[in-house]
């Protein structure tokens, strides 16, 4: 009798180590391997919302084989999200045989490379865009811009003779400016300085062209920015305000603290990005105005993102006393919050975490998780203690976000806190907590076998 119930028992263990055998990983592995297009979407998402990273082989390995769009486009967009490479020789090649290829899976491929800024793809980009074929120009001339560091001059050239010469259609056009712009050439400044001072030109060319002068930066664009401050057209002036921020003097400096007293919004919006690009200390008195009375919220927002920018004794004054005055709205306290974590996060952690606590006791939620979010971010060894707590007692979300915490501020104080989530039945969260563990350099814990934790058959009666 005490034979076979150690038969019985041994063949118990090995059911139970073999039900064992299949991790969550090893799921997630055999998923790419197998899985239907909507499976592996649907892990491709799970690896984006966790932030994960441990199978892009197993997902670049996939990519040399699969022909299926769905699963292509997926894992260009999740590996380009993430500036992550190995994967451009498919793309080029997507792009070589472009014509036997689905135009979605043609256009994810030059997403990808436009990402990754990768300067072989400039001729194959011109090779397509030489083609006439209009399902790819949108994309071409906006990848072309970025992948252009190598031959900036010659990419700009052979844009602006595209527009100008080579018919690319009204659609086009926005595109293949903002294209000119990312090249970075000093040869594109007089073309799109006609478009942006051109009365004529539509308004939203013209702010392409504001846009492109603003990315080169260089003085000798500088006219046809000013031209454009008093257009007509509001959206012109607003572009044109947002593009001074690259340019310096005492006339640049004038035009945009005019700008905080135009009623379009845009352009309130566009001074202060503009005030925080300079960090112009002059502006601060605007920016405390519309941070504390503008209408609008978005004007809120930017102003007291321009505060932060200026960085200065002043202006995080100001900050502070919208995060603490409890009648502003919620959305203006929790981006205070947000700049204040930025700039000063020793002196202002713990006042925001007692803000937390009473916005939780006063179950005031979009507060409570807007706070709970900025201090997930934030970067300070003040925040061990509430990382701690939110590991520990939280619910899942605000566990997930405890371990971003300890991720930021590498915590390894909490090793035994993280030992313990990685047995967590949220299956994301153990994972998550894995990740962590190895992320500040200490090996997970092996977990005790099920069938370690039976009897022996000395324990057990016959």
């Amino acid at each position: 009798m005490k034979f076979l119930f150690c038969i019985v028992l041994m063949a118990a263990g090995e059911f139970f180590a073999h039900a064992q055998e299949s991790s969550p990983e090893d799921q997630q592995r055999e998923t790419i391997q197998y899985g239907t297009e909507t499976e592996i979407s649907a892990l491709i998402q799970v690896l984006k919302n966790e932030n994960s990273v441990y199978l892009d082989e197993d997902l670049a390995l996939l990519m040399q084989t699969t022909e299926n769009a769905a699963i292509m486009t997926g894992i260009w967009a999740f590996f380009g999200d993430r500036e992550k490479s190995g994967l451009e020789e498919r793309a080029l090649q997507t792009i070589d045989s472009y014509q036997d290829t689905a135009n979605e899976i043609v256009i994810a491929a030059i997403e990808y490379l436009g990402k990754m800024k990768n300067p072989d793809a400039v001729e194959p980009l011109k090779n397509l865009l030489d083609t006439g074929d209009r399902a790819f120009m949108n994309v071409s001339f906006r990848a072309l811009g970025k992948v252009s560091a190598a031959a900036p001059d010659e990419t700009a050239l052979y844009l602006m003779d595209y527009y100008t010469n080579r018919n690319p259609g009204d659609e086009n056009r926005r595109d293949l400016i903002s294209a000119i712009g990312e090249t970075g050439s000093s040869e594109s400044i007089s073309f799109l300085s006609d478009i942006a001072t051109n009365n004529e030109e539509r308004p939203l060319l013209r702010t392409a062209a504001l846009e492109a002068l603003s990315k080169l930066g260089d003085s000798s664009g500088l006219d046809a920015v000013l031209s454009a401050v008093n257009a007509s057209d509001p959206t012109v002036r607003a572009s044109a305000i947002a593009a001074l921020g690259p340019f310096s003097g005492d006339r640049v400096d004038s035009i945009i603290l005019e700008g905080f007293r135009d009623s379009f919004y845009r352009t309130r919006i566009a001074a202060a990005t503009a005030a925080g690009e300079r960090q112009l200390e002059s502006a601060i008195p605007y920016l405390k105005y519309r941070a504390e009375r503008d209408e609008v919220p978005a004007v809120k927002d930017e102003s007291i993102r321009a505060l932060a920018a200026i960085n200065n004794a002043e202006s995080n004054e100001i900050i502070g006393s919208l995060f603490e005055a409890r009648r502003n709205p919620e959305r203006v306290r929790v981006i205070a919050a947000e700049m204040l974590l930025k700039n000063n996060p020793d002196f202002y952690t713990q006042k925001i975490v007692d803000e937390l606590d009473e916005a939780k006791r006063a179950r005031l939620t979009s507060l409570y998780n807007g706070l709970r979010r900025v201090l997930g971010q934030a970067v300070t060894p003040e925040l061990e203690a509430l990382a701690r707590r939110f590991i520990t007692t939280g619910p899942a979300d605000e566990r997930s976000i405890g371990l971003d915490m300890v991720v930021n501020n590498h915590f390894t104080s909490l090793e035994s806190e993280l030992q313990l989530l990685t047995q967590d039945k949220n299956a994301s969260l153990a994972r998550k907590a894995l990740r962590t563990l190895e992320q500040l350099g200490i090996s997970p814990a092996k977990p005790e076998s099920d069938s370690e934790t039976l009897a022996s058959p000395e324990e057990n009666p016959e």
